[in-house]
């Protein structure tokens, strides 16, 4: 998971909590206080789709101001094999059936039928950086969409302490398996900062949520 900036006060803070975490004696990743700096989120690799190993959504696309993004990496989508696309389906976001979930709405808004299978790109994005999505360990479905019907995948993130000491992100870059468009939305996704967090913030495949 990559963080690909960070505001110096948010480094000042990950010091402080580091050397608490010193004073304290205990040091495991996971029990890092809440309020470090997102800097302390460490950097596991870029993000896949479709089972293929691809970069993350905030490298792979060069954004154009809101909604779908082109790819600058090389490799042309396919055309007419079937697969969805990107600037065929629609994007939305509603409550996950737990604490720290969230469910990502896919809807085929095209013409024709289409199917998709595997993993999505997706970055979260904030004032103080963005954030790659790992892959959780679900398999993955084959999914065929009519057009107007729709599927969905989960995140799933460590939930904020709501005392505004962790970070927010606002938006998401999604990026569809196999392919090479995302498209950006408005998300509100509030977590702590330790070094634990980049690890749990995960996505499911297309087709594996509720």
């Amino acid at each position: 998971m990559r963080l690909h900036r960070t505001s110096a006060a948010i480094a000042v803070a990950a010091a402080t909590a580091l050397s608490l975490t010193a004073c304290d004696g205990e040091g495991a990743a996971d029990s890092a206080p809440a309020g470090a700096s997102a800097s302390a989120i460490p950097d596991t690799g870029a993000s896949r789709d479709g089972g293929t190993e691809s970069p993350s959504a905030a490298e792979s696309t060069e954004a154009t101001g809101g909604g779908d993004t082109q790819a600058s990496a090389s490799g042309a989508p396919r055309v007419g094999d079937g697969t969805c696309r990107t600037s065929d389906l629609s994007f939305s976001s509603s409550g996950g059936m737990a604490e720290g979930e969230v469910l990502i709405n896919l809807k085929n808004t095209g013409s024709a039928a289409c199917s998709m299978r595997g993993f999505p790109g997706l970055d979260l994005e904030g004032k103080d950086g963005t954030v790659s999505a790992e892959r959780s360990d679900r398999s993955a479905p084959t999914v065929t969409l009519a057009p107007g019907e729709g599927t969905n995948f989960s995140l799933h993130f460590p939930p904020g302490t709501g005392d505004g000491s962790g970070v927010t992100f606002t938006s998401a870059l999604v990026t569809p398996p196999n392919e090479t468009h995302a498209h950006r939305m408005s998300l509100a996704v509030g977590v702590p900062v330790d070094a634990g967090t980049a690890h749990r913030i995960t996505v499911d495949p297309v087709g594996s949520g509720k």
